[in-house]
This record gives C-alpha cells, sequence and structure tokens, in this order.
C-alpha cells in the first residue's frame, strides 16, 4: 500500500528512480525464460513484481521461478508502470523468508468450504482478500469505540475473567477449578457487577472491552465465547446512553436516529396480545394459545414475554431500533420505570432484525437488588451488594456485543464469519 501510495500517478509505461523494499507471499507467477511477472500479496493487497535475467542473472532468476506459490520472500525493487498502466516493481535483489511446504488453497475462486474456512482461518485469509478485509475492519471498530469513549472521558479498565461468584446476567457459566484456592471459579458470564463497583468507588465513567463467557448453545447469533465492550456512567440515565449509543453508531457506521418502540406496544402491534393485562404464567398462555402462537415448555411468564420479543418482534426489526421499557420481571438489574408500573427503564437496540445492545438505568437499591436477585433465582452476590450500601449514584449502563456489530456493519448473517477462530463441533 505505501508504494501505491508513492505512485498513484503513474502513467503507462513511466519509469521511475524509487527504489522500495516488500514483503510478502507470492501468489501467481506468469512468464518464464528471460523475463516474468510475479504477485506478491500483504494484508495491504497485492503488487506485480518484474524479474528480468538482466536484473538478477540467470541463476537467481531460475532459483526465484523455481519458488513454490505460498513462500514468502522479500524485494528490494524499482518502481515502474507498465505498458498496460500497471504498477510494478522491477526486482533488483530477493530473499526467501520462510517455504510453505504445503500447497496454497486454490487461487481462483478463493476458499469455499466452511468448515476449511472456519477451522483453518489462516487458509480463509491467505486465499480471500474478504475475509482478510472483514477482520481488518473489525479490528477498525474496536479501535473506534475505545477512541469514542476514551475522547468522551471514560476510562478503561479491567476486571476479572476468572470470578469466584458468576453474575451480571442470567446464563450458564463455564466452572474451572482454581488449585492454588482449592475452590471452584467461574468464567464470567458478564463485567457488569465490577463496574458497578467502580462506580461506587468513584470512577464515575469506566469501560472494558473484552471476552465473556457462556456455556450455552450454538446459532447464528451465539457463541460461547464473545465480545462485549460495557459502559457504566454515573449520573445518567438509559436515555443518556441511548443518545451517547446512537452518536457511537454513527461514528461506525450506522447513522441516526435510531426508531423507538415501547416493548409492550411492539408486542401488541405484531400479535394483539397485551402482555400486562395477562399477567400471570397461565393467562398469557391461554391468550398466545387463542391467537394460534406456539408455547415453549415449561415457560414463567416472563419466558413467555422473552419468546413473543424474540419470535415475533426481533425479525421485524430491521431498521436500526431501540426497543424500549421492558417488564421488571425480564430485568433484575434494571431500575424502576420512573412513571409505568411494572416496568423498567431499558432498552435493546436492534439492527438487521438482531440484538446488538442492552442498557439500562441501573438499579442503585440494594435492599431492592437482593429481592431482584431472589426472583430471579440467582445467588445474591453479596460484595456487589455491600458495594451499593456505600451509595451508588444514578448511573446509566449499556452492553454492546461487537461480533454482532461487526455482523450488522458488513451484512454477515452468521457469528462465526466474524470470529476468527469460533468454537467448533469435532
Amino acid at each position: 500500500m505505501a508504494v501505491r501510495d508513492a505512485h498513484g500517478g503513474l502513467e503507462a509505461g513511466d519509469e521511475t528512480s524509487s527504489s522500495h523494499r516488500v514483503a510478502g507471499r507470492l501468489s501467481a507467477r506468469r512468464g518464464q525464460g528471460r523475463m516474468a511477472f510475479l504477485d506478491l500479496v500483504d494484508r495491504s493487497g497485492r503488487i506485480q513484481l518484474q524479474a528480468r535475467v538482466d536484473e538478477l542473472g540467470e541463476e537467481s532468476l531460475e532459483r526465484l521461478l523455481g519458488l513454490d506459490l505460498g513462500d514468502l520472500i522479500g524485494v528490494d525493487g524499482v518502481a515502474f508502470a507498465t505498458r498496460r498502466g500497471e504498477l510494478t516493481l522491477r526486482v533488483a535483489s530477493y530473499s526467501v523468508l520462510a517455504k510453505s511446504l504445503r500447497p496454497p488453497p486454490e487461487k481462483h475462486h478463493g476458499l469455499q468450504d466452511v468448515e476449511t474456512r472456519f477451522r483453518h482461518r489462516e487458509l480463509d485469509l491467505i486465499a480471500n482478500a474478504e475475509a482478510r478485509e472483514l477482520f481488518i475492519r473489525r479490528a477498525r471498530v474496536i479501535t473506534e469505540i475505545r477512541r469514542f469513549l476514551d475522547q468522551e472521558g471514560f476510562i478503561e479498565v479491567e476486571t476479572p475473567v476468572l470470578q469466584s461468584q458468576y453474575g451480571g446476567a442470567l446464563a450458564r457459566p463455564f466452572t474451572t477449578h482454581f488449585n492454588a484456592l482449592d475452590r471452584d471459579f467461574y468464567l464470567r458470564i458478564a463485567t457488569e457487577l465490577y463496574l458497578k463497583r467502580l462506580i461506587v468507588g468513584g470512577l464515575e465513567r469506566v469501560y472494558e472491552l473484552g471476552k465473556d463467557f457462556r456455556n450455552e448453545g450454538l446459532s447464528p447469533k451465539h457463541n460461547p465465547e464473545f465480545t462485549m465492550v460495557e459502559w457504566y456512567e454515573a449520573y445518567a440515565d438509559y436515555l443518556a446512553v441511548a443518545e451517547r449509543f446512537e452518536r457511537l453508531m454513527a461514528s461506525l457506521g450506522i447513522p441516526g436516529p435510531w426508531k423507538r418502540e415501547r416493548v409492550i406496544e411492539a408486542i401488541e402491534a405484531r400479535t394483539g396480545i397485551d402482555v400486562m393485562a395477562h399477567h400471570d404464567r397461565d393467562a398469557l398462555a391461554e391468550r398466545m394459545r387463542a391467537a394460534g402462537l406456539d408455547l415453549p415448555d415449561d415457560e414463567s411468564w416472563a419466558g413467555l414475554v422473552d419468546e413473543l420479543v424474540s419470535k415475533h418482534v426481533e425479525p421485524t426489526l430491521t431498521e436500526p431500533t431501540l426497543l424500549l421499557d421492558y417488564p421488571v420481571e425480564l430485568s433484575p438489574f434494571a431500575k424502576s420505570h420512573r412513571s409505568d408500573p411494572g416496568l423498567v427503564e431499558r432498552f435493546e437496540a436492534y439492527v438487521g432484525g438482531m440484538e446488538i445492545a442492552n442498557a439500562f438505568t441501573e438499579l442503585n437499591d440494594p435492599d431492592e437488588q437482593r429481592v431482584r436477585f431472589e426472583a430471579a433465582g440467582q445467588p445474591a452476590d453479596e460484595a456487589f451488594l455491600s458495594a451499593l450500601e456505600h451509595g451508588m449514584p444514578p448511573t446509566g449502563g449499556i452492553g454492546i456485543g461487537i461480533d454482532r456489530l461487526v455482523m450488522a456493519l458488513s451484512g454477515k448473517r452468521s457469528i462465526r464469519e466474524v470470529v476468527l477462530f469460533p468454537a467448533m463441533r469435532d
């Protein structure tokens, strides 16, 4: 790319005296005898090389043309444009940097086999320029998120990945044994509770970008190991978080304004069911049967509401949409709504029919939080509750799924496409 930037104005047939040193993988070879052209590829793209006997000598040229496709070489050469106008380096010298002992993927059609692409991502990256561009874009998305939050006055922190008690979401954890302490620990399912303890401690604007782990199923939208960014801001509510979220999305290429719907009204508009008017499990189940809707087995009232959202609302949210104001039973960490009893101040963000973010006005009443833990069937995190008892200021928080965000930005329909090395079945 640096060579191309330096010679963007060359016309067909132009010569230069500019020398450049490049390195990459041999991907193609054309011609033989006294002159040949080769293609050299690195992460920034492809450049053509011209190898001539009068520059290299017969033995060196023969050795270069005898290299295998896939071999890595370093080249010193002079830039010029061919008669067809292609920027090319005339090879003055070269060295072999690494030998490819296996044949490269077939070059003309790229690597197509999905299993091979995901299990051996290095071959996917060698063969498919689109794959390289996707993961470069993912890296730039993460860089921009950090830049945005740093500029907004947040500080990046690191909290434990191995936790003695998991929490911050309703999910099954991965369990391991901590030998030195002789006790079981868990891979974190969320960073939420530790980050809110930092809000109590006065850091006021914090974020963490890293891996979470949930020992649950695989699907086009779920991978047990996934990347999240969570941020928390003191003296803010979910509406302030929504405003900042929309500005971040605009900086990443999803411009607003985002459509806004209340979740209860969104369900009723699509199914005809007012879930708050059928506020117990049996009544809601009967109403769903009357509407001809499938019921999951052994679900609570909250589970039935979640089913209505995921099956009948979520797929319709193709345009960027914030779904607001959830029932309290679905949101154990969100603050009660300031004007609507039974609801909490929460939004989820959807784009392309997929949830990419979840945000709250955070619950900061330790007594109410204890009750919520019990109602959700979760063990109370006493360290977190103790922190709340010291007083947590009004706080807004959000978690954004990086993998799904990259899916939305790149138009991919499977999370395995945007994870370098996704979990795979044997």
